[in-house]
């Protein structure tokens, strides 16, 4: 192994398959090389003939390509890619039940997968059948899996079905006890392949929790999820796979957008909005408001992600008065300030801002579609975009980190953006530019009358209110009088 906390070390990793299109031609396949191979040897023999080449029926796929990455002990990986691109193929070759055709795969450690839903079970055994035979499976000697069994079953929480058939298990109530069983076994390594997606909302909540804790105690997890919120809450970093081949390794909020950027429908021809005078006012509002020099954020060093039609120029963070500032506290009005430069037409810019507390979860978000502002109708080559954000920070305390992304749609599609849902809308919108972790602050105690004062507990102050009254107990009155 290259380092002693390194659990998973792959290297150059590549998996072939042969596609036929027939069994007629599989048949052939397994005789006619040999008969060739047969023809080969008689013909050097006898030193008439010249060797063939054996004949191919099949076309070659190959589901992965040289991908090559290593997972740290205690690290949260994200397995990332639309169907097709070798997720799963990777997963079965680390969890041992398909062998590469090229490469090396080095795994250190006792390996829990959670694959695919049945992987493991007789459907025809028990609940309780099943954890003992799923355990067997995964290594464990009968005396472990009945210290763990208790658990095991007060994880999964299913009740009386432990005794019944898993034939008769929901899918959620399957996945349960397959988790459960996989989560106490004392495993290295943890794979899971979208498993948890069947879950409801409470049961993954407690699936993610128990991996918290695994992780915490040195547990490597590999996660595959099309989620990529959870990805980016989740995993340090993530493997972007497209058609088999690596296409990102980095931080998993980098790889999100890679992702997006990859998959998102090919660029669609401008069409104007309706004709309206362009409406500039905004621009020259922006300038006028330009923070000083010293508040713009170093970007040498931050990653963008772009299609190659956009790039952010400029980032500042200030506080209400303009002054660069990133300490601020509850209650607080924090502007982002940030530009972006075009090098083709884009048509009507999508602007926004995504807020990240210290464990990744988006605590907000907000763009200018959201916002129902006036915006260029268009966006020519050479075009700068200012964009001034205001965001009241009413958080919790903590650090936290933001990023900032341009979008584009077709001045049609603006046109009718009151009317138009938002799953239609999130297929009609082009990435053209992303910077992530652009730069961070922190929110302290708010100050209310001269003292620190905590606003509110948990990660956000919703609006809202609270009525308070007092009667007196009809029980208690009725005590009372018959005293």
């Amino acid at each position: 192994m290259s380092s002693e906390d390194t659990v998973i070390d792959v290297r150059n990793l590549s998996k072939r398959y042969e596609i036929y299109k027939t069994p007629r031609d599989r048949l052939k396949q397994l005789v006619l090389p040999r008969l060739q191979q047969t023809v080969n040897r008689a013909g050097v023999a006898t030193r008439l003939v010249k060797p063939q080449p054996a004949p191919h029926y099949f076309r070659e796929f190959w589901a992965l390509r040289d991908v090559s990455f290593n997972v740290r002990r205690g690290e949260t990986l994200g397995v990332i890619g639309r169907n097709g691109s070798g997720k799963s193929t990777l997963l079965q070759i680390l969890a041992g039940t398909l062998a590469p055709t090229a490469g090396e795969v080095e795994v250190n450690g006792r390996v829990a997968a959670l694959l695919e839903l049945g992987s493991g079970f007789n459907p025809e055994f028990s609940g309780r059948e099943n954890v003992y035979l799923n355990g067997r499976i995964l290594g464990l000697s009968q005396r472990e899996i009945e210290e763990r069994y208790d658990q095991i079953v007060e994880f999964a929480d299913i009740g009386e079905f432990i005794d019944q058939p898993v034939m008769t298990y929901s899918s959620g109530m399957f996945v349960r006890l397959a988790f459960a069983v996989q989560a106490h076994i004392d495993a290295s390594i943890i794979i899971i392949d979208e498993a948890l997606a069947v879950g409801d909302v409470f049961f993954r909540k407690k699936c993610y929790t128990r991996l918290e804790q695994l992780r915490d105690a040195g547990t490597a997890i590999l996660l595959v999820s099309h989620s990529m919120p959870d990805i980016e809450q989740y995993c340090e970093r993530a493997v972007l796979l497209d058609h088999g081949v690596t296409h990102f390794i980095g931080p998993s909020s980098e790889a999100a957008k890679h992702y997006y950027l990859l998959h998102q429908t090919a660029t669609r021809p401008i069409v104007p909005a309706p004709s309206k005078p362009a409406d500039t006012s905004h621009s020259a509002a922006d300038v006028s408001a330009r923070p000083s020099t010293a508040a713009f954020i170093d970007l040498s060093e931050k990653s963008q992600i772009s299609d190659g039609t956009a790039r952010c120029v400029g980032v500042a963070l200030c506080n209400a008065a303009g002054e660069p500032c990133n300490s601020f506290r509850q209650g607080e009005t924090a502007i982002f300030y940030y530009e972006f430069e075009v090098s083709k037409e884009i048509g009507v810019p999508i602007c926004g801002v995504v807020l990240q507390n210290e464990r990744g979860t988006l605590v907000h978000g907000k763009n200018s579609w959201q916002f129902e502002n006036d915006v260029p109708h268009s966006l020519g080559a050479g075009s700068r975009i200012l964009c001034r954000h205001e965001i009241k920070l009413d958080l919790g305390l903590g650090e936290y980190v933001f990023e900032l992304g341009l979008a584009s749609v077709s001045g049609e599609v603006w046109a009718t953006r009151k009317t138009m849902s938002h799953d239609d809308m999130s297929v009609q919108h082009d990435r053209r530019c992303h910077v992530a972790n652009a730069g961070s602050f922190s929110i302290g105690l708010a100050i209310q009358h001269g003292v620190p004062k905590l606003t509110h507990h948990g990660i956000a102050d919703l609006a809202g209110n609270l009525s308070v009254s007092v009667e007196k107990s009809p029980e208690f009155t009725t005590h009372s009088s018959a005293s």
